[in-house]
């Protein structure tokens, strides 16, 4: 009947059956998920301490001893059917509060995503990149995390949970750049020297602009601080011949020298509309022959055997005509308002 049918609020159990006695039938009820949880009260003549001892160990809440008295037995059984209902209660409490935590969980962290893909996009609707490029360099860069999470140099950092912060982090490697003036950001050429000194604060806008949101918000969202790491070390070279620190070697956080690798192998081979899109070949050579110098050379090592998922990412998420159309009409615009 326990197997197959409706699960009674309670058993009471005789101890001495043919076949079966009921320490084993109570041992089995105990040992099975389904029934574990169903009160039972042993009815037996065994008086002796021992045999209720026993019942008490396998999991039975009450003994009674025969002969039994009528008013015992059911205020015994009202007693037990009514800590049973509490602890259902308890039990259908928690599970509703554990899966309402578990959905506002999931509500919050929907919009913190929608909160940092909105303030990329905003980034990218300024910049003389397409919208394509922030999903391009957060496959590059978890793609370059896992390949390195059990590698002893990164090991400590890269588990599954930071990895996937990384790469929600990762859109916001270039929101400073909403604070460049438009005459320098969708600049076609080569900036001055004095016009380069400008476009490089935009790590350190970047990194400010996330701080203060952070600071807004009143609290720490792991997330964020990897988008501050990333925002505003993502320039910094291996050498220490980046900026804006001049960081050098494992003083740069791990999650910018992961985009550094992302970041600029899709600019080599992304079309701009002062630039032709660089064959893939020849932008993995510039990646290796930055190795040690501008990049970790791990890194670059994992890249290299990444490369031809590196190549299906960019063709996964490659710029449409429409898109870099619309990119060249409003530098255009820029260009003839100055």
């Amino acid at each position: 009947m326990l197997q197959t049918g409706s699960k009674p609020d309670l058993v009471l159990l005789d101890i001495m059956m043919p076949d079966m006695d009921g320490y084993e039938v109570c041992r089995r009820l105990k040992a099975d998920p389904a029934t574990a949880n169903i009160p039972i009260i042993f009815l037996t003549a065994n008086v002796s301490s021992e045999d209720e001892e026993k019942g008490f160990e396998l999991g039975a809440v009450d003994y009674i001893t025969k002969p039994i008295k009528r008013n015992v037995v059911l205020a015994r059984i009202k007693t037990h059917i009514q800590l049973k209902a509490a602890a259902d209660f308890l039990e259908d409490k928690a599970q509703y509060l554990e899966n309402e935590v578990a959905r506002r969980s999931q509500e919050i962290e929907a919009i913190q995503d929608v909160t940092i893909l909105a303030m990329a996009s905003l980034a990218e609707t300024r910049d003389n990149e397409t919208g394509n490029h922030i999903r391009r360099t957060q496959f590059y860069v978890r793609a370059l995390a896992e390949k390195l999470q059990n590698h002893p140099r990164f090991a400590d950092e890269l588990n599954e949970r930071t990895i996937k912060l990384i790469f929600k982090s990762a859109p916001l490697h270039d929101i400073g750049k909403v604070g460049i003036p438009d005459h320098i950001l969708l600049k076609p050429g080569r900036f001055t020297q004095e016009e380069f000194e400008i476009m490089k604060t935009h790590t350190t806008l970047g990194r400010d602009a996330i701080a203060t949101a952070e600071e807004r918000l009143g609290v720490n969202i792991a997330s964020l601080n990897y988008a501050k790491e990333i925002a505003y070390s993502h320039q910094e070279k291996w050498d220490g011949s980046g900026y804006p620190q001049g960081l050098a070697g494992d003083a740069i956080p791990v999650s910018a020298r992961l985009m550094a690798v992302g970041d600029v192998y899709d600019a080599l081979i992304s079309r701009r509309p002062y630039k032709q899109p660089m064959p893939h070949e020849k932008a993995v050579q510039l990646i290796i022959d930055g190795r040690g110098t501008h990049f970790d050379p791990d890194i670059v090592d994992a890249f290299v055997e990444l490369q031809d998922e590196f190549f299906a990412i960019g063709e996964r998420y490659a710029d449409s005509e429409a898109a870099l159309e619309e990119k060249a009409r409003l530098i255009d615009l820029v260009q003839a308002s100055r």
